[in-house]
């Protein structure tokens, strides 16, 4: 639970607010982790943001107080999690912390995060999974050693070492769901589903069950979300000609459509995510 002063509305995020080291992976871990981060909060104030769907699969490790986090939704109050993992999942997610957070978080890429835990990734989707649960007494090791650490180097540099470690006999995933998943992404998501399980001579059915196991969704809301991320993108750049436009380089069927995938993916219309 949190404690200390909590104030009824949150405020924005700002540096001197907390400490933050953000780090690229070795190239050993390529394909498999994108970056590496440490974060604390340093002021007791009652801080909320909004993550828009990613194709990300963090884990967290905490050492200090925990998040309160909803998928598509405001938190509740017994929505707490401290140390933990979370499958992919197509909508925004909205996490409230409260001054006295302090973790590493790994993100993993789709495929990296099936090789390192090890399970099918339809058992993180849609969910935030304690890490006790995942990596049993190892995951706790692994936190205690992470906590007596005090540098933030030198914690990645644990953390790093212990992926690596346990990547050492890891099944590779399918090439074919490797193929399809990076065919998806290079067309921005417009690439039709059918087309590309032809292509690899499996059934559309057969397609969404292996990328349920290897990368927790079906490839659907993969290019889903993979749209939504190009569109988002763009949406940044300036002098843009229009949503109208927009919606059409992007594969949406109008700009109303657009504006759906916006609010359901981050939670936001495409000028309000800004």
């Amino acid at each position: 639970m949190a404690s200390g002063q909590l104030y009824e509305t949150p405020v924005e995020p700002a540096p001197a607010q907390f400490e933050f080291v953000r780090r690229t992976p070795s190239p050993q871990l390529a394909g498999i982790v994108t970056e590496l981060i440490g974060f604390r909060e340093l002021v007791p104030v009652y801080v909320r943001q909004t993550e828009v769907a990613s194709l990300h699969v963090p884990l967290i490790i905490s050492f200090g107080e925990a998040f309160a986090i909803g998928l598509s939704r405001a938190p509740r109050d017994n929505d707490r999690f401290a140390s933990f993992a979370a499958g992919i999942h197509a909508g925004p997610v909205i996490i409230d912390s409260y001054g006295r957070s302090c973790c590493i978080q790994v993100n993993f890429t789709a495929l990296g995060a099936r090789r390192f835990f090890g399970l099918p990734m339809s058992e993180l989707a849609d969910r935030m999974v304690p890490l006790d649960e995942l990596l049993a007494a190892r995951g706790r090791e692994l936190r205690e050693r992470l906590g007596e650490e005090t540098d933030w180097h030198r914690r990645l540099d644990i953390a790093e070492s212990f992926i690596a470690q346990r990547l050492t006999n890891a099944a590779s995933p399918q090439s074919e769901v490797g193929w399809a998943l990076e065919r998806i992404m290079t067309s921005g998501g417009r690439s039709r589903i059918a087309a590309i399980a032809t292509e690899i001579g499996w059934s559309r059915k057969h397609l969404a069950m292996r990328f349920a196991d290897q990368v927790g969704v079906g490839p659907k809301a993969i290019a889903r979300i993979v749209r939504f991320n190009r569109a988002a993108s763009l949406a940044k750049q300036a002098n843009r000609s229009g949503w109208a436009d927009l919606a059409a380089e992007c594969g949406y069927a109008d700009q109303a459509h657009l504006v759906r995938e916006f609010r359901e993916l981050a939670g936001a219309t495409p000028t309000g995510l800004g």
